[in-house]
């Protein structure tokens, strides 16, 4: 603290140095954990409500660069750093949140997720960082302000948790489902990969309701959706109920061979469980019927198509007659050929022909399925 307590060349008034003393015994008190470095970037206050959030005494960090010690297990610059060295951009990557980098030079906010060496505990921080300038402009040193906003970030996410989760089954809702599958077009979009959404019906799930009572229909929902997830082997695919006895898989980086084996394999699996299902024109069991779409990155369908598509390629597997995986596929020809080779002869594909304009005319039935995806779309639905 010697650099801010010395009065300047020819500064001889006592006055201005009982300012400057009063000015660090202010802040080396106040109840928000705060620190500051010199032009060098060296720590010239620690103050003590910053030891007590930290577990990091003033005497062991005083005089030193090493204040990033505080707050991480490796070495990486804090605010006070990016604002000393006119780096502010660099916080779009370093920070969860942050303020506009763009004229930060007036001051720069941020929040974190820190490690906490010193205190064995992880917090979640909110962090100002604002530079110290001495009368000519120059600036003398650079302050950061700590808050611990830990107990708000857990609580708002908790809410998010209880918003996008769906309340019987624990996984994601359709609202989530939604969002999901928003974010993943848009970075599919990015990266140029490809994308698949598979849409899954419990069959006769009605009469086994009735058979079982609800209770046990919500049993059975909670065991499907379990089953579901379990089937899904990498972080970032995304199971949800879509509604009623529906639930929707998201798929990032998927083609449609890919997708296609992913929906076998929770078919499958469904199956294997061996719940009984009295339903006459079933299998004896509960099972699935599953729609299958995939979707390159730069097709001109829009994302709400991708929905529609695994909705027609559902309704196609329950008019084949159940249990069983329907691929819809926009792009006859190459792709829809190595699906029909994996799938074999008895899965069917949907091609672009079966849509005119999404919408599926019934022949033999006057009962109409209309999906929430796209208002233009309608199909029979089976019996």
């Amino acid at each position: 603290m010697v650099a801010i307590l010395e009065a300047q060349p020819g500064e001889a008034s006592s006055t201005s140095n009982s300012d400057r003393s009063f000015a660090v015994r202010l802040m080396e008190h106040l109840v928000v954990p705060t620190f500051v470095i010199d032009r060098d970037g060296r720590v010239i206050i620690w103050n003590k409500a910053c030891e007590r959030l930290t577990g990091v005494l003033a005497i062991d960090v005083l005089g030193t660069r090493e204040h990033w010690r505080a707050f991480y297990d490796v070495e990486r610059p804090c605010l006070v750093d990016l604002l000393l060295r006119n780096q502010e951009a660099e916080a779009v990557s370093l920070y969860a949140a942050h303020s506009d980098v763009v004229g930060a030079r007036n001051g720069l906010s941020a929040e974190n997720w820190c490690v906490m060496p010193g205190a064995a505990r992880r917090l979640y921080l909110a962090i100002d960082a604002g530079l110290i300038f001495d009368d000519s402009g120059e600036i003398i040193a650079v302050v950061e302000s700590l808050r611990d906003i830990t107990a708000q970030k857990v609580a708002e996410a908790e809410l998010q948790a209880l918003a996008s989760s769906d309340g019987l089954t624990a996984i994601g809702n359709r609202r989530f489902f939604d969002s999901r599958l928003e974010d993943e077009w848009r970075r599919g979009r990015r990266n140029g990969s490809s994308m698949s959404v598979l849409l899954l019906d419990i069959d006769f799930f009605k009469q086994y309701n009735d058979a079982f009572g609800h209770q046990r229909g919500d049993d059975c929902l909670r065991l499907i959706a379990a089953t579901i997830v379990g089937q899904l082997f990498r972080a970032g695919d995304v199971a949800a109920r879509y509604g009623g006895e529906e639930f929707a898989v998201i798929l990032p980086d998927t083609d449609a061979i890919g997708a296609f084996e992913v929906a076998e394999r929770i078919r499958t699996a469904i199956e294997k469980l061996g719940l009984p299902n009295p339903a006459p024109q079933g299998f004896g069991k509960v099972t699935a019927s599953i729609g299958v779409t995939s979707i390159e990155a730069l097709s001109s369908h829009p994302i709400e198509k991708l929905v529609c598509f695994a909705d027609i390629a559902l309704y196609r597997a329950k008019e084949a007659g159940r249990n069983r995986v329907a691929a819809y596929d926009d792009a006859p020809g190459c792709r829809k050929a190595r699906v029909a080779q994996h799938a074999g002869s008895q899965i069917p594909i949907i091609s672009s022909s079966d849509c005119a304009a999404c919408r599926l005319t019934a022949e033999t039935s006057s009962t109409t399925r209309t999906s929430s995806a796209c208002s233009s779309s309608s199909a029979p639905q089976p019996p």
